[in-house]
């Protein structure tokens, strides 16, 4: 019988001990589980035995009862990875491990973002077993200069590279005299003396290229193979042969060694130089991280008893009162509480017209206050702020996966034993057949096809492309969640917009006021006073012009979709729709034209009911934003379907409509009939995106293919959307699918690059036609070149 084990699981979703009891005794009734579930921790103590049951049965066990199991995340720098080859392998190792839920190793980032249960596997461990797997981990420090760490990276590169150069030059000097014709350059003795060769490329070999030795180890040790395999199995067989000949001169001073020394060193010198320019590149892929955290102010000027102090940004404290002048930046996110001023919000939103703020509105920290004095109180500090999340949205999304890498996955999984193999059967058939007995020649054909065939630029070929893409689009306004979501974008061919607060400003005023009953305005202010809804919010700013007294609510109770129902000194108020009317046996007919009249222009009616009778009407409009109509337009030329739907009457609905330029429309649709408009479009072929912003629209959003949130929007709908629409600018949704479409031609142009190199490359090689050097400057360009190209989309037009 095997050792039980002991796990802690932190549970989400228990409410009462009924929760706890009932986890507690389905686990128990588990072949080999005991498990003692506490409410209060929210945290279930499982023993367990691994021979009868895994953690992911408990977890599944729980998670089908209708709980959940919490993960913690965790972003870690990795170094030594030379190639897809490494990241897989870390990617697969990590995967293993009990207590990890997802691992996803990011070649290009050279990071790995790591879901674990804390209760089962910790950090520690995470990073012991990167180092069993030949590399070293650490916790990415968010405060730390990642330009700072990475120009010290670059300058190491830089000096090995230096010396590589120095010590291969004169050996690359000798390859003319291996020339077929004479080009009349001098050839002095002591470059074609086999010690002195030796001499200049034994540190090469053994110095410079030593990593590549301890790759190949590692790699091989973990019964896997990577880059570090081919370029050690390579540059060997040249070395180790042109020693062999060496030794041979030692006995017989009259024989002329045939010398591939120049061939190794010059193969790593070349390697090294495309690993050093691919570093520079993919440097340039993470600007967008860079440039996000440089937009943080380092210090805030707080009012403290009465004085105004300066101190670093992070001893800010929620609730801290701060001054912030003309030209600063707001340090954290909160609301003005004094002054009138225009803040800047480009490099949050994309926006470039300054905002105007003023007493009661938000802030958000990294913006620029431009010209009047701004007292805030703080609201958000830290990770919480607005500029945080979107970093961490950033992070996360450069380091996750689309699907399109899988196939470079796989391909790069198997590929390199097959070039081995490939090596050795060239190799057999110039040395038996071919040129019978000509040992260097079979070597130089087997090192030609090992050094072509690297399989580095398969694997930079998507990540670099995701994170040039999501960096870009940051900068836009465009957050996306992940590289499966920066895919999945460009396949839309229909939107489906939420009116109100998407097309719509979302700020709604009263426009009109019909009284059937004097104190009529007094109960409808009274009873949308403890509504959430816009509408219900227009109603009580209009109150407050006309100085209305809210009166003590007795009861109040909101009714999705319809309106809301109150009641005030013991009447029956109902604030709301005709369906809301209708079910309460409210007479309207009579006042029928007045709502239609005002409904074909644009408004929405509210009728409001006092005891059974209708007491008045009023009207709200929602202007439409600036955007919206030439938005749609955009879309409808990229030739995108474009839906409107909401919860407002058909009249109004079409009357926004036919502003905007919609065609089609879903009227008086209540919150949770939305998804089931998204899924009987999916059901017609459509791949549909939600746009919305508010808490009603979050299942719609998250039953789309691609669900966008306004991010003015509520937290709700911006944490279930897969991206992100800083502003809430609605010319960010071509952007965006324009910004995907793009990122998904340059995705497919690097792969083919990556498959022609390797393709072309490896048939010319094992033929004899390709020099061994010349192959190893191939194998460095097309890892530059894939590189590069993903760089372009930084300067792409959306």
């Amino acid at each position: 019988m095997s050792e039980q084990r002991t796990v802690t699981l932190k549970v989400t979703g228990m409410t009462c001990a009924a929760c706890s009891n009932r986890i507690e005794k389905v686990l128990n009734k588990m072949d080999g589980v005991e498990a003692n579930v506490n409410l209060a921790m929210e945290k279930a103590t499982i023993k367990y035995d691994p021979s009868k049951q895994s953690i992911a049965d408990i977890q599944m066990k729980i998670e089908n009862l209708g709980y959940g199991v919490a993960t913690e995340k965790v972003t870690l720098d990795i170094e030594g990875m030379t190639c897809a080859a490494c990241a897989a392998r870390i990617e697969k190792g990590l995967n293993r491990m009990e207590g990890v839920t997802n691992a996803a190793v990011n070649l290009a980032a050279n990071s790995a973002v790591v879901e674990y249960n804390e209760g089962i596997v910790s950090v520690e461990d995470i990073l012991e077993k990167i180092k069993k797997l030949g590399y070293k981990g650490q916790i990415r420090n968010e405060e730390q200069d990642h330009a700072g760490r990475r120009e010290k990276l670059l300058k190491q590169k830089q000096r090995q590279l230096a010396i590589s150069i120095i010590l291969s030059l004169p050996l690359l000097y000798t390859m003319i005299a291996h020339m077929p014709f004479d080009i009349g350059l001098p050839m002095p003795n002591i470059l074609m003396n086999p010690w002195f060769q030796l001499l200049l490329a034994t540190p090469v070999q053994f110095y410079i290229g030593g990593p590549f030795y301890v790759g190949a180890y590692r790699a091989l040790r973990n019964k896997s193979a990577n880059m570090d395999v081919l370029v050690s199995l390579g540059t060997s067989a040249a070395y180790f042969y042109s020693l062999y000949e060496a030794f041979k001169t030692l006995g017989n001073p009259e024989y002329m060694p045939r010398l591939y020394f120049e061939t190794s060193a010059v193969l790593i010198t070349l390697v090294l130089v495309g690993k050093y320019f691919e570093s520079l590149a993919k440097g340039r892929t993470t600007e967008a991280i860079s440039k996000l955290l440089s937009l943080q102010a380092k210090e805030a000027t707080v009012i403290r008893n009465g004085e105004e102090i300066r101190v670093p940004l992070e001893k800010v404290v929620i609730g801290d009162t701060i001054l912030v002048k003309p030209g600063e930046k707001i340090p954290v996110d909160g609301t003005v509480i004094a002054g009138v001023s225009s803040v800047d919000e480009s490099m949050i939103t994309g926006e470039s017209i300054p905002v105007d703020k003023k007493e009661g509105d938000s802030v958000i920290g990294a913006t620029i206050n431009k010209n009047g004095v701004l007292t805030i109180r703080a609201e958000k500090v830290g990770k919480d702020t607005a500029l945080a999340n979107i970093i961490k949205i950033v992070e996360e999304a450069q380091g996750s996966k689309a699907p399109i890498q899988r196939m470079a996955d796989v391909i790069s999984g198997i590929f390199v034993p097959i070039v081995v193999g490939i090596a050795v059967v060239a190799f057999i058939i110039w040395y038996f057949f071919v040129a019978p007995g000509d040992l260097p020649k079979a070597l130089e054909v087997a090192i030609a096809v090992l050094v072509i065939a690297c399989p580095c630029a398969l694997g930079l070929a998507t990540p670099t492309s995701i994170m040039v893409g999501t960096g870009k689009g940051a900068e836009k306004g465009i957050l996306f969640k992940g590289g499966e979501y920066l895919e999945g974008t460009h396949k839309i061919n229909a939107v489906l917009l939420d009116k109100t607060g998407t097309v719509t400003k979302g700020k709604p005023e009263v426009t009109d006021v019909l009284e059937f009953r004097e104190d009529m305005l007094d109960y409808a202010v009274s009873a949308e006073s403890a509504s959430e809804h816009p509408l219900a919010h227009a109603i009580v700013e209009y109150g407050k012009k006309r100085a209305i007294s809210v009166k003590p609510l007795e009861h109040f109770s909101a009714i999705i979709g319809h309106g809301i129902e109150a009641t005030i000194d013991g009447k029956n108020v109902l604030v709301g729709t005709r369906k809301l009317m209708k079910e309460r046996s409210v007479e309207i007919s009579m006042h029928e034209d007045k709502m239609i009249e005002l409904e074909k222009r644009g408004k929405t009616a509210m009728l409001v009911a006092i005891d059974g009778q209708l007491a008045g009407i009023i009207a709200v409009a929602d202007t439409v934003k600036e955007s919206s109509k030439e938005a749609i337009q955009t879309l409808k030329q990229m030739g995108i379907e474009v839906y409107m739907v909401t919860g407002d009457n058909k009249r109004t609905a079409e009357a926004i409509a036919k502003q905007v330029n919609v065609d089609r429309v879903y009227a008086e649709v209540l919150p949770e009939e939305k998804a089931n408009i998204v899924q009987e479009l999916q059901k017609q072929g459509k791949r549909v995106a939600m746009v919305g912003d508010g808490i009603n629209d979050a299942p719609a959003l998250a039953k789309a293919d691609i669900g966008m949130a306004i991010g003015t929007g509520a937290d709700v709908a911006i944490e279930t959307a897969d991206v992100t629409l800083v502003g809430g600018d609605l010319a960010h949704i071509p952007k965006a699918i324009e910004l995907s479409r793009k990122t998904m031609k340059n995705i497919r142009q690097n792969l083919f690059w990556a498959l022609f190199y390797n393709t072309i490359g490896i048939p010319v090689a094992a033929a004899g036609l390709l020099e061994p050097w010349v192959a190893g400057a191939a194998m460095a360009f097309s890892s530059v070149s894939v590189v590069t190209n993903a760089l372009r989309l930084k300067r792409v037009k959306i």
